[in-house]
């Protein structure tokens, strides 16, 4: 499969806030709100400050194979694991949420800019080994979001009732019908029974959805080294037990999270996140609900469950397990128990990060370097030979449909569409009309005024009518215009947020991952476009 690419900068796509433009353009005013730049000269800093952070590497590994066991290990996925005992290895780490069949595009980008990373370092430093690591989101509990995917203009929807509670932990029982509504749309090539293959073993074979996920990130990208790690574990929130008795009984990171968030908006930037006085959710069987502290009782919200002061660090200190960070405390959590150097995170992601700077510094904990992951439209030779013929390159397409078809109509017409000229015109001459009316009459001046906006606009209607009769002859082509728009982006979304991969790798299978791993670059902050 050959592969064409061309960038776009971010600046130009009209896709991305104003406040991760601001970060990876180094805008001063931000630099106070992480630690270390987007480039690969602060991991030589990081790599330095990361060191002197003591991990319980041990229980980290013995995690790791426990949740790897049953799974056919690569040689670099052993190696790496193995690897983390030693205090020379490091961890570059991606998270998402257990999505439907991997659910958007932006997913297996996410994970390949997150192993590229990884190489892309032990190039450059070489007596050091780095790990990439996909951080399963497992404790969310928002079943709407991970519940859908897009596949070939199709929703696919798991309907499931029963689901409560952190998704990790939700059964695959009833994904059968799913499976089978998949089986037919994706339909009976090599490369479509292959996928068949891997999601039928993955959700019908596997009793949760964190297993089932799991599994298909490991089968996907095992060849690359990549560990997944389902921090919903007794052992690794052991060692945070600390951290979280302070959170619940002293709302410590509600203050520092919150005074970021102040001195962010003082420059414009709308906050990311809600802090709370207690950033925990307690998570037990089919329940992921927020505690509220009511004066001498901690109560969970929506059950009858409260403890006291002393019942609540006795359940901490027993069972760590029923105790789940929000978006607030997850990445001090994540950078606790790993020895992590990078988060590779969409433009979301990074705008919340840069919320926690405080909090990581009050509680000693090494802020990572925040890697904008890669970004990527895809298109195919079909699609860019018409876009060619239409007179347009695809980074066009970032404007508006109604902006293309204009300017395609304009370009196309034989006459000359706009009445530009013709405006200036009427306006010099009202200009003259009005110099010679105000010396007859100062109260003239409105009168001739009005009638001058009024021929305006006339010719701005004829203008209307002319470039619609034009569009008219051109509906064929304006018809692609939106067609391809709407393949770009879809229901006004950016592809890679819409899409499935699966598309794609039926088309492709197997190359069109290491194609897109042969594409990317960490340090390339741009949009890609490839032609596949």
């Amino acid at each position: 499969m050959s592969l064409k690419k061309q960038t776009i900068a971010f600046s130009e796509t009209g896709q991305f806030s104003k406040l991760f433009l601001d970060y990876i353009n180094g805008e001063q005013q931000l630099k106070h709100f992480y630690a270390y730049a987007p480039t690969i000269s602060s991991f030589e800093t990081i790599i330095q400050d990361r060191a002197s952070q003591n991990i319980n590497r041990q229980v980290l590994v013995d995690v790791l194979l426990e949740q790897h066991k049953g799974l056919q290990l690569s040689s670099c996925q052993t190696a790496n694991i193995s690897a983390l005992k030693e205090k020379n290895a490091f961890t570059v780490c991606t998270g998402h949420q257990l999505c439907l069949f991997t659910g958007p595009l932006y997913f297996i980008f996410k994970i390949i800019s997150t192993i590229n990373l990884a190489e892309a370092l032990k190039k450059k430093f070489s007596d050091h080994t780095f790990v990439p690591v996909y951080w399963m989101a497992s404790e969310d509990h928002d079943f709407a979001e991970i519940s859908s995917v897009n596949l070939f203009g199709k929703k696919l929807t798991w309907n499931n009732e029963q689901a409560k509670g952190a998704v990790g932990r939700l059964t695959t029982t009833s994904l059968d019908p799913v499976v089978e509504e998949l089986k037919q749309i994706l339909g009976e090539s090599e490369n479509a029974n292959e996928l068949i293959t891997l999601f039928t073993e993955a959700y019908l074979k596997h009793p949760t959805l964190a297993d089932a996920t799991r599994f298909v990130v490991h089968q996907l990208f095992k060849e690359y080294g990549l560990l997944i790690l389902d921090a919903d574990q007794k052992e690794l929130k052991q060692e945070f037990t600390l951290f979280m008795k302070d959170d619940v009984l002293n709302a410590t990171n509600h203050q520092l999270v919150q005074q970021s968030i102040d001195q962010l908006a003082t420059l414009g930037y709308s906050a990311q996140v809600n802090p709370r006085e207690i950033n925990f959710f307690y998570s037990k069987e089919h329940i992921r609900e927020r505690i509220e502290n009511d004066g001498d009782v901690f109560q969970v919200l929506n059950t009858d469950i409260c403890f006291t002061k002393e019942q609540l660090i006795t359940e901490i200190e027993l069972h760590p397990e029923h105790f789940s960070p929000n978006v607030v405390l997850r990445p001090l959590y994540q950078q606790y128990i790993l020895p992590n150097l990078a988060y590779i995170g969409g433009p979301g992601e990074i705008a919340y990060w840069l919320e926690y700077l405080n909090m990581f510094n009050h509680h000693q904990i090494t802020f990572p370097v925040l890697m904008p992951r890669n970004f990527a439209l895809l298109s195919d030779e079909r699609t860019s030979q018409t876009i060619q013929k239409l007179g347009f390159t695809i980074s066009d397409f970032f404007a508006d449909a109604d902006v293309l078809s204009k300017r395609f109509v304009t370009d196309q017409s034989e006459g000359k569409l706009s009445l530009e000229q013709e405006q200036e015109k009427i306006a010099a001459a009202f200009d003259d009309v009005l110099v010679k009316a105000v010396a007859v009459d100062q109260t003239l001046k409105g009168t001739v005024e009005a009638e001058m906006q009024k021929a305006l606009n006339s010719l701005k209607n004829i203008e209307a009518k002319v470039v619609r009769a034009e569009k008219q002859k051109q509906e064929t082509s304006i018809n692609q215009i939106k067609k391809i728009k709407s393949k770009f982006f879809p229901e006004d979304s950016l592809q890679e947020r819409y899409e499935n991969f699966a598309p794609y790798y039926v088309k492709h299978g197997k190359a069109f991952i290491s194609q897109l791993k042969d594409s990317f670059y960490p340090f390339d902050l741009k949009m890609l476009i490839l032609e596949l």
